[in-house]
């Protein structure tokens, strides 16, 4: 990604989260980014593929992540601390991304339901793990769809936990043993 385009991203990304993605405008992005309308749209063709690309590149970051990570692992539970710990990490870098994409799947639009649909494929990929898990007997038997967007939910809440303190430099590694030791050791058969 060039620099120019760049600078779009992450300039919109930080609106839509500030903002919502309504109240922010092609004008105020190209005022805010100091391009003007030809070059915004030389690299995007509208605000809705800003978006859409925005959501699409911060999935694919997290997904990737999330499979370079657990790939090599073979327990359960550890699978299941990678995706936390790499969901935090993301949670707090990428503050404003995870914004926008929780504060979009509520909605019935297009975007709404993209939002939705994104979350609901990465918690079916802890369903996977968790399912597994529990087949092999590293994790109590229960609802593995409950299980999964628990641990969606339960670390998406560090975020929430973040703005109530906030906090500009947040202990990941303190967050994450803390959900560890309330949440994930629990689910140890």
């Amino acid at each position: 990604m060039n620099k120019t385009k760049r600078k779009i991203f992450e300039t919109s990304m930080k609106l839509f989260a500030e903002k919502g993605y309504d109240a922010t405008s092609i004008e105020e992005i190209t005022a805010t980014v100091g391009v003007a309308k030809g070059t915004l749209y030389y690299h995007f063709s509208s605000k809705e593929e800003i978006f859409n690309f925005l959501v699409e590149e911060g999935v694919k970051l997290l997904k990737n992540s999330i499979e370079i990570k657990t790939e090599k692992l073979s327990n359960s539970l550890d699978k299941i601390r990678a995706i936390v710990l790499i969901q935090i990490k993301i949670l707090v870098k990428y503050e404003n991304f995870m914004t926008i994409i929780l504060s979009q799947i509520w909605g019935n639009d297009n975007r709404s339901l993209m939002c939705r649909n994104h979350v609901f494929d990465y918690i079916q990929r802890i369903e996977e793990i968790v399912k597994e898990g529990i087949d092999k007997g590293e994790i109590i038997n229960g609802d593995a769809n409950v299980i999964a967007s628990g641990i969606f939910g339960f670390t998406c809440s560090s975020l929430i936990y973040k703005m109530r303190h906030n906090e500009e430099g947040i202990d990941i590694q303190k967050l994450y043993k803390e959900i560890d030791k309330s949440f994930i050791k629990k689910l140890k058969k």
